[in-house]
Formats: C-alpha cells, structure tokens, sequence
C-alpha cells in the first residue's frame, strides 16, 4: 500500500507560498480569496495519516482473552535475601546481577508483618512473583518465560474472564528462558504463530502483559533489530516497545495479530524501560516448547569443544583473510571434538555447510542439533582447509528437568555437588606425573563453597582413587547425599583434602 502524501505535499506547497518575496506576489494574477479552503490540505492530511497509521484496538479484541497474568509464590527463609522487593529481583535476574541481602526485619510490599494475618497454614514468609503468558493449546497449554516460573512453589494463571487456575510446569529450559504450563481447563482461545523470517526491521509490533501487575497493558513500537546477538543460544528480536517487570513472558505481535516472540528481557539502569527491549523469536521458542511438552526437557547437541572469536589480525596472520569462524581453544577430554580429530588452534568455518562466523555460531549450530547426529566441520589448519566429520553428543541440562527421569536422577551426579570435570588426557597425566585424577573445570554449589577451582585435580573421592569419568560417578552415585563428601584435590604442585557439605546453604 503506497502512502497518500499528497495532501502533505499540498500543505507545503501552502506554506512556502506564505513565504514568497512580496514582489512574486505582486505579479501573480489576482485571486479571489476562498476562506474555507485553507484548512482542507490540514483536514485532509489528519484524515489520511489516520489510515495510514496502525490501529492496534482490532488486535487486542482478538489477542488479548489469550494472554494470561501469571503469579508465583516460593517459600523462604526468613532474613534471606528473598524479601528483596519482586519487581526488582526480576530485573537482577535478567541480568544476572547478585541479589543483594536486605536488611533484617526490613518491610516490603511482599513480606507479611508479624500483625497482618497471613492467609496461608505454612508460617513461612512467601517471596512473590508477576508474569505474563498466552495460550498455546487450547486444552491449556500457556508459554511463558523460565525466569518466571523458575523454583516457584506455586504458580497461579489467571485468565482475563477473571477465572483463576493452579498451573503444572510442564517443563522450562534456563538456556532460552521458555516454559510451558499446564491447567485444567478447555477451550481456550489460541493466539497463531507468525514467520519470523518475514519479519522486517522498523515493522510495527504490538505487546500485551502484566508490567507491574497491571492487567492486559498493551504497549506498541517497531522492531529495532533482527538477529541481536546477547550472548545467549538463540538470537534475540530488539524493538522500542514498552516492556517493564511483569511483561516477561507476555506475546510480541504484529500487525496480523500473529506472535513473533516472547518478550523476555530489557536493557535499563534503573530496572524500567528506556527504549530497548528483547524478545525470544518465535519460531525458536515453538521448537522448544515443543521438546517441553513432550518429554519435560530439551535435548542439545554437544561439539565438546570452546570456541573463540578471531581478530582481524590473527585472521590475516594465519592467512585466512577475514575474521571469521570459530578458533578452537579448548577441547573435551573424551568429547567429539577430540574423538574427531579436532586440534587446538583449528578454526571451525563451516558447520553441516553452514557459515560459522563466530563463536556464537558454532555453539548455537550444535545446541540445535540433535545428539548422536553425524555433522561436517570445515576446518581452517595451518593454512589449508580440511573436512572433519564428528559425531555430537548431548548437552549436559543446565538443572534438574522439571520432570525427572528415573534414569538420570538429579542428586548422585557431579551437578549435584556443583561440579564440572573432565578427564586428562595421557599426555596431561605424563606431564603432571599422575596416574590417576580428573579435572575440575567448572565450580558451583558445595563445591564452590568448599573452595574448590577450577584447574583443581580430584585424586581420589571417599578413599577411592579417581581415573576416569565413570568411575568418578559411581563413586558419587553410591555416595549418601545428605553427607558430607571427602576428596582429595591437587593443586599446583601440593594436595590437600577438601569437604564437600551437601545442600544449597
């Protein structure tokens, strides 16, 4: 559709004419005046720019009975930092910034005092949250955001005909922010899912949720970026719509009334919106709620490699020319990478035929890729390219699923005492002069507390001598979880003996 600016281009014909030399006037032919004519161009201009400009009230007719107001509550301890006010503990964790402790006995708008009746049997202050979401199955299947659900004791969904329902997590994954809820009711109605490839940056879009608890906001902006790169396994949609705590987990709509993504995050230094917002695109979050609902989890393939961006320097230094591709810096005792082949200071430039432009790239390529797939890296090696196949394996979860599996419990494996370890390679045990060990390359947790590193090497786990990754886990599968761990740890040139404390405190 072509945008009438005729009148426009009238109305300023108009004003330069006010603005002519008076001896141009002078010379033109006399002119009856016409009174009501001046204002028609002005008239006629509003009329047109109110075709011309979106009306949203259409799309929230249709859209807004499918967006949900999404609650929680969690039990926790008292003087924790959990009385930290909701709205801005979501902002520190979209952000990942540490929830500072608040001062003991403080008030706050979510933290019962010792006068007020508390409605609830267990004494236990409740730490409280807001969200949004919208219907995926009309059987009620709602999607939000894993921020919002993420260690809920309770989630609460109410829709806009007020009725109210306790929801099941059906599943979340941390790595995308997607979760998939379920109540017990039929009939819903269902927003439809729009093509976010046909989606164009300065197109209008349109947001409903619940910023700061406020029911079915609508706010409305354009898309400022496609394909923003966060950091994160998926691509991010930038727009300056309005988004504020308690939009997350709400639907990003085009003028179709079709979801293009789930508003999910902000970029803000004082914890409200200052014209950047981010959503997770549809399409993506569809393929993980898919996975949600099918099994509780998500399944990820793994290279089992750590890559790096190259600089503009290193890329001509080596002779690749541009900086491209993904530089291997560390690779997986024991992973595909290494199984394949794979060396340090191999740049990975294709993946299955696709580009791999950087780091991000490779990781996301082999996250979306299933386990045990059989893929074709190229590799830049010493000046000349080289074809490598490997074979992925799976992404170890980033938490417990939400639906446990019997064949995976959550609590014998290393992720249970906060570990991430690795098996040495010969070479690396003929170098340090071992013949047994593993080694610590990540820590959290018990072991984060117990002062664990990473670099650390576990020698031996309650009295047994650790080789090998599968020993290491059915020493810990036998281990009793609610005691404590005992290990012996080297590190540098001295070993030293390291208690392990289960639990979260």
């Amino acid at each position: 559709m072509s945008i009438p600016f005729r009148h426009l281009a009238l109305a300023l014909a108009g004003a330069a004419a006010l603005q002519a030399p008076l001896h141009a006037v002078a010379q033109a032919a006399p002119v009856a005046p016409a009174p009501s004519a001046a204002p028609a161009p002005t008239q006629a201009l509003v009329a047109d720019l109110s075709r011309v400009l979106p009306d949203f009230s259409v799309l929230v007719e249709q859209a807004g009975p499918a967006v949900v107001n999404i609650r929680t509550s969690e039990k926790i301890k008292v003087g924790t930092n959990a009385q930290l006010d909701e709205q801005m503990r979501e902002f520190l964790r979209r952000f990942g910034i540490p929830v500072p402790p608040q001062r003991k006995g403080a008030p706050t708008p979510n933290t019962p005092s010792p006068d007020e009746d508390d409605d609830d049997d267990d004494a236990s202050p409740q730490r409280r949250g807001l969200g949004s979401g919208f219907v995926i199955g009309a059987d009620g299947f709602v999607m939000t955001n894993a921020h919002v659900v993420d260690e809920a004791d309770e989630v609460m969904v109410t829709l806009t005909d007020k009725r109210e329902f306790k929801a099941k997590v059906v599943g979340l994954d941390r790595r995308t922010d997607v979760a998939v809820l379920k109540i017990d009711a039929t009939g819903l109605p269902m927003l439809r899912m729009g093509d976010v490839g046909k989606l164009k940056v300065g197109e209008w879009v349109m947001a409903i949720g619940s910023p700061f608890g406020f029911d079915n906001t609508v706010t409305a902006g354009i898309v400022s970026a496609k394909a923003r790169d966060t950091g994160d396994l998926l691509p991010l949609i930038q727009t300056d719509v309005a988004i504020n705590p308690g939009n997350s987990g709400g639907p990003l709509l085009n003028l179709r009334g079709e979801v293009v993504g789930i508003n999910s995050q902000i970029y803000s230094q004082s914890g409200g919106f200052m014209g950047i917002s981010f959503a997770i695109p549809i399409d993506e979050a569809m393929r993980v709620a898919d996975q949600l609902r099918s099994k509780g989890r998500v399944t990820r393939g793994m290279l089992g490699v750590y890559p790096d961006d190259l600089t503009k320097e290193v890329s001509e230094a080596i002779g690749l020319g541009k900086p491209q591709g993904a530089l291997v810096t560390r690779i997986t005792a024991g992973g595909p990478g290494e199984k394949a082949g794979l060396e340090l200071g191999d740049v990975i430039t294709r993946f299955n035929g696709k580009p791999v432009e950087k780091a991000v790239d490779l990781r996301r390529l082999a996250a979306a890729t299933a386990p045990g797939t059989k893929v074709t890296l190229q590799v830049f090696r010493r000046g000349a390219y080289k074809d490598v196949t490997a074979t992925l394996e799976a992404l170890p979860d980033d938490r417990a699923p939400a639906t446990p599996e019997p064949e995976a419990p959550a609590q014998t494996g290393a992720q249970a005492w906060g570990l991430t370890v690795s098996e040495l390679t010969d070479a690396q045990r003929k170098e340090l002069k071992l013949s047994a060990g593993i080694k610590i390359d990540a820590v959290d947790g018990p072991a984060a507390r117990a002062g664990l590193r990473a670099g650390d090497l576990i020698l031996s786990v309650a009295n047994t001598e650790i080789k090998t990754l599968k020993q290491f886990q059915a020493v810990l599968a036998k281990a009793e979880k609610t005691k404590p761990l005992q290990m012996l740890v080297r590190r540098g040139d001295a070993v030293n003996f390291v208690v392990l404390k289960p639990g979260k405190g």
